[in-house]
């Protein structure tokens, strides 16, 4: 799964017609419920093909759903060598790692628990875009937010139980990693590609298309393993590369140019409600009283570190 916020991606040289505003809210809430369900459908892949096999088919997936919509909408992509090798940087760090160590950390975690790990992503994104990349002063109490975030990751971790290497620890470090490579590409993307002159379509193909060229080139040393496929695999990676890579990435841009990419962000909020549920009704997963407790602190942790709730006299705005 991914979130996708640049407000690079938001021009556009032929732009469609804007949707509805109840259609944009439509979109934000669909978008939510697919990248939600996302770890279901790894979860389900996993059972018969490898991680790497699972990342590689939704990015391929999601470069065909995506190269077929531009073609069909006729949309214009860049021709500078330098935006072109920065959406390759962005297909390295926003989907092939990511997707790598997602695939890879399900093996071990739940699917409902790597959801709520998923929504670190805007803590992620504002240590990125404040410490690594300077394109963002944050107020101290947007300080104090990702502090608050970083609280409702021990709180879900729980070291009071013990930690054993061997454990969950290191999956849920990989599932971290992920994150931070999410908050990597988005102040990324504001740093160095905020006005490319395509659209938000041309946009997101572009770099999950270098993604696909970057997994075609290690077809041989990643993916060429046995595989095992029944019908709930193969839906799982359809859905997973076509919708999840592809489709909801357009649902999302559309978000982002509506609303704005702060406010397009709060879709962290669905994925780890609907991805908890989907594994507690459809996998039969558990969940400790630690990890809803942690996933509610780091909500705080965001608003805080979005500056969208802040402290005044006589109560909270």
């Amino acid at each position: 799964m991914g979130l996708v916020t640049s407000t690079a991606s938001t021009t556009a040289v032929r732009p469609p017609a804007a949707p509805s505003p109840k259609g944009v809210a439509i979109q934000f809430v669909l978008a939510g419920v697919v990248w939600g369900s996302s770890f279901l459908f790894m979860k389900v892949a996993l059972t018969g093909i490898s991680p790497a096999q699972v990342a590689w088919t939704r990015i391929l997936l999601g470069a065909l759903t995506l190269g077929a919509l531009v073609l069909l909408r006729r949309e214009h992509l860049s021709r500078s060598l330098r935006v072109w090798a920065h959406l390759t940087v962005l297909g390295l760090t926003f989907c092939v790692i990511p997707f790598l160590l997602f695939s890879w950390a399900q093996q071990y975690v739940s699917s409902g628990l790597a959801s709520i790990f998923n929504a670190t992503t805007p803590i992620m994104t504002a240590i990125m875009a404040w410490l690594v990349f300077r394109v963002e002063r944050l107020k101290a109490l947007q300080v104090v937010g990702i502090g608050v975030g970083i609280l409702g990751v021990m709180v879900i971790i729980a070291p009071w139980q013990g930690i054993a290497a061997g454990g969950s620890l290191v999956p849920e470090i990989a599932i971290l990693g992920a994150t931070a490579s999410y908050g990597f590409s988005l102040a990324y993307m504001r740093r160095f590609v905020s006005n490319t002159g395509m659209s938000a379509l041309a946009f997101t193909f572009g770099y999950i298309a270098m993604a696909g060229v970057v997994m075609a080139i290690l077809t041989p040393f990643l993916v060429l393993t046995p595989v095992r496929l029944d019908l709930p695999i193969v839906a799982s990676l359809v859905l997973l590369g076509c919708l999840g890579t592809g489709i909801a990435y357009v649902w999302n841009q559309n978000t982002v140019r509506a609303w704005g990419p702060t406010r397009a962000s709060t879709v962290t909020y669905i994925t780890p409600v609907v991805g908890v549920l989907l594994g507690i009704v459809i996998l039969g997963e558990t969940i400790s009283w630690n990890e809803p407790v942690g996933a509610l602190v780091i909500f705080l942790g965001i608003l805080l570190a979005q500056d969208r709730l802040r402290l005044r006299r006589g109560g909270v705005a």
